[in-house]
């Protein structure tokens, strides 16, 4: 990526900050900055094999955590699995569960743990949906070439590892 233009909308505020005070270090603006509006930009344009099937994200999210670990998961392993709070994994089960795609039961053992599997309509559908989604994917970043998109996801990994590692912290 040496020698491409930063013309975007970040780097026109980094201009903005450096004109107001040159001394700044507006290097981490530069990064989380990007990061940020990548992220809206992709919510904004939303995934549209997902919503050709009718589908937001975090719905495909809880279906694709079932549809990859392969097995039954309660809610709160789904929460974690999809980084998502309980009441909104549990809003979204019971959206899913009314249109077929999941299948709640209870614990034998504990009457408040329920378990959460796919029904067939459900793993039919996310095997359906996975390709296109990848494509939709792919072309999203299609201006990026291979050497470039590994570089910036073993990059990105990098910073997610050591944000989930002491994210806490810096909360605190």
């Amino acid at each position: 990526m040496p020698g491409r233009s930063r013309d975007d909308t970040v780097a026109a505020v980094v201009r903005q900050w450096r004109a107001v005070n040159p001394a700044l270090d507006t290097g981490p603006m530069e990064v989380i900055g990007r990061i940020n509006r990548c992220a809206a930009l992709l919510q904004q344009a939303e995934d549209a094999p997902l919503r050709r099937a009718g589908l937001t994200r975090p719905e495909f999210d809880l279906l694709g955590a079932l549809r990859r670990t392969g097995h039954e998961l309660t809610p709160s392993e789904l929460a974690r699995e999809t980084f998502s709070s309980g009441a909104a994994v549990t809003k979204r089960l019971k959206q899913l569960g009314e249109r077929g795609l999941v299948e709640r039961r209870g614990d034998t053992r504990d009457r408040r743990v329920a378990h959460v599997r796919l029904t067939d309509s459900g793993s039919a559908l996310v095997d359906g949906i996975m390709p296109a989604q990848l494509a939709y994917e792919n072309a999203v970043l299609s201006g990026l070439d291979g050497p470039e998109l590994g570089e910036l996801a073993a990059l990105l990994g990098e910073l997610l590892g050591q944000l989930e590692g002491r994210l806490g912290a810096l909360r605190a």
